[in-house]
């Protein structure tokens, strides 16, 4: 409890010092975009992210079977959570020919490469879940 208690305050006091920074060192204009930029973040997320999670557990019921349907959650939750974060570099947005050295990364092989760890750790657990499903009940799962 003490542990929880110290980390909760020192990720308070770490925000309120960035707070403190942001506030003190941008200008008006700049505070405006990123309140812009964090309200629209939230709203991607609750509108586009939850939504398509949303219809796409719906279809997931009939067409997933039980021992899988967590594993299936879980690999659509990480997968869109992390493409809506590399939105911007995928899209290479920001970009300026006058300077080369910025999203000068492969970012698409690495959002595969993300995107491929997330399916075998998925497949692995539905396996695994599969496996024990059917050790316990002597018969499949699915």
């Amino acid at each position: 409890m003490i542990a929880r208690v110290l980390l909760g305050t020192a990720g308070a006091l770490v925000a309120a010092y960035g707070a403190f920074l942001a506030l003190t060192r941008q200008e008006t204009g700049q505070l405006v975009e990123v309140a812009v930029w964090l309200a629209a973040g939230v709203l991607v997320h609750d509108v586009l992210l939850s939504g398509a999670l949303l219809l796409a557990g719906l279809a997931g019921r009939r067409l997933v079977p039980p021992s899988w349907r967590t594993p299936a959650t879980v690999a659509l939750v990480v997968w869109g959570s992390l493409t809506l974060v590399a939105v911007p570099v995928l899209g290479r947005f920001g970009a300026r020919a006058d300077n080369p050295t910025l999203l000068d990364r492969p970012y698409a092989a690495s959002w595969l490469v993300l995107l491929v760890a997330t399916v075998t750790v998925v497949v692995l657990v539905g396996l695994v879940r599969r496996r024990s499903a059917t050790a316990s009940t002597g018969r499949r799962a699915d």
